[in-house]
């Protein structure tokens, strides 16, 4: 079933999640995820000028947007690469000097992306073995690659990965599984609970209240918590949803589509 809101101003988690216990380069990496998984360009070049004024170094932006095409897919994360380049130059065109920031360590001698991969997948996963049987050669990938590869690049943090992947989940429909799981995954990856409930906040704030919505209510579903459900009324998040064009022909004005 669906809810029609008719957007008279609806309340937010914006006061129910304190953002500030997350830094400022953890608020602006979800916001550049947030927008990256979106495909919004001009939101996310508005994202990515915001983290370079607040510090985040390009290097930072540049390895949040390379990592997320495990997530997001290559179309999403080249779009958002391009995004930055072009945010680069009219930035330097306009006098801006931006802090490119360290590169990734180079790996040891001898370095075995698909053993140290499992350790860190098995860490994420809170210490138990996965395999996925079904599929061996992505499985691989997996193990490989992904953990093994790209998170052994120590631009960011394991801990700053995961933000950086719930956020941009969050802002993708009909992955509610793994966005849990990457939730589950940040709490073994050292991200704080505090830290976990503040991202809701800073996504209502940065970009919308849909992404709000999907990362509040995978939050409370992981936490056993309670969400909307018996709780005041100011404390609930509605999500504004999808613009009405079906029924658009019933309403004056803008109408929005979210399902409950």
């Amino acid at each position: 079933m669906a809810f029609i809101c008719m957007l008279c101003g609806f309340p937010t988690l914006k006061a129910q999640n304190k953002i500030d216990i997350l830094n400022k380069k953890q608020q602006t990496l979800i916001a550049v995820a947030a927008f990256e998984a979106k495909g919004d360009i001009n939101g996310l070049k508005t994202a990515i000028s915001n983290a370079l004024d607040d510090g985040t170094t390009v290097n930072e932006v540049k390895e949040a947007l390379s990592h997320l095409y495990a997530y997001t897919g290559f179309p999403r994360s080249l779009n958002g690469l391009g995004a930055l380049q072009a945010t680069l130059e009219k930035r330097k065109a306009q006098g801006i000097k931006d802090t490119v920031g360290k590169d990734a360590s180079p790996l040891p001698a001898g370095y075995d992306a698909l053993v140290q991969g499992t350790a860190v997948q098995s860490e994420l996963c809170g210490g138990k073995p996965f395999d996925y049987a079904f599929a061996p050669a992505t499985d691989y990938y997996l193990k490989a690659h992904l953990f093994g590869d790209i998170f052994a690049r120590d631009i960011l943090t394991h801990a700053e990965r995961e933000i950086v992947t719930i956020s941009a989940l969050a802002s993708i429909q009909g992955v509610e599984s793994q966005l849990k799981s990457h939730i589950g995954g940040a709490q073994n990856m050292g991200v704080s609970d505090a830290e976990i409930h503040a991202i809701p906040g800073v996504l209502a704030t940065k970009v919308g209240d849909m992404e709000a919505y999907r990362a509040a209510k995978a939050i409370a579903e992981v936490y056993g918590e309670p969400f909307a459900e018996g709780q005041p009324i100011e404390n609930m998040m509605f999500p504004k949803g999808e613009p009405n064009t079906a029924y658009a022909k019933y309403f004056i004005g803008n109408s929005y589509l979210a399902p409950l």
